[in-house]
C-alpha cells in the first residue's frame, strides 16, 4: 500500500477595504494563511502586484519552502552520514520570470546559499558533496519545473 501524506492550509482574504473587488485599485491582496494549531501567516501579493511589502507573498513562500526542505534532507543525510553539522544558514534567491505579454510568469530558478559550519576538517569534503544528493530526495525539489541550483560555502567550527 502506497503511504500518503496531506496537508491542509486555509487562504482568508482579509483585504476589502470597504467596496471588494469593484476595481483592480479598490482591494487589498493583504490575507492569512491558516492551519490548524499554528499562528496565521500575513501575506499579501508580490509589491509589483499592488501587494503589502510587509507581509510575505506566495512568491516568497514557494522560495522559502524550497530552502526549508533542502535544509532538512540535508541535515538528515548528514546525521546518517557522519558528518556533524552545528550551524546551517541559507540565503535562498527565487527568480520569476514575466511571459512576453505580461499576462503571467513564472518562477524559472531558485538559487541555494547555504553557509554550514561543520564539526571538524575531516567532514568538509563529505558535507559539500551531500547538497548534490538532496535534490533527489526534497519533496518540494522534486515537485517543481524549474531549477535549483547550489552555491554552499562549509565551514569548520
Amino acid at each position: 500500500m502506497t503511504e500518503t501524506h496531506t496537508y491542509d492550509v486555509a487562504i482568508e482574504w482579509t483585504g476589502n477595504l470597504g467596496s471588494g473587488t469593484d476595481g483592480y485599485r479598490s482591494f487589498s491582496r493583504a490575507h492569512e494563511v491558516l492551519a490548524s494549531g499554528k499562528a496565521p501567516i500575513a501575506a499579501s501579493s508580490d509589491p509589483a502586484f499592488r501587494g503589502d511589502p510587509s507581509r510575505w507573498n506566495p512568491e516568497e513562500l514557494l522560495v522559502a519552502s524550497v530552502a526549508q526542505c533542502h535544509m532538512l534532507w540535508y541535515l538528515h543525510l548528514c546525521a546518517v552520514g557522519g558528518v556533524s553539522v552545528v550551524d546551517y544558514e541559507d540565503r535562498a534567491h527565487g527568480v520569476m520570470t514575466m511571459d512576453a505579454d505580461g499576462g503571467g510568469g513564472q518562477i524559472t530558478e531558485v538559487v541555494l546559499r547555504p553557509e554550514v559550519t561543520v564539526a571538524e576538517a575531516s567532514m568538509v569534503d563529505k558535507a559539500r558533496a551531500l547538497h548534490g544528493e538532496v535534490h533527489s530526495v526534497c519533496f518540494i525539489a522534486r515537485s517543481v519545473n524549474f531549477p535549483i541550483r547550489h552555491e554552499p560555502l562549509i565551514r569548520v567550527q
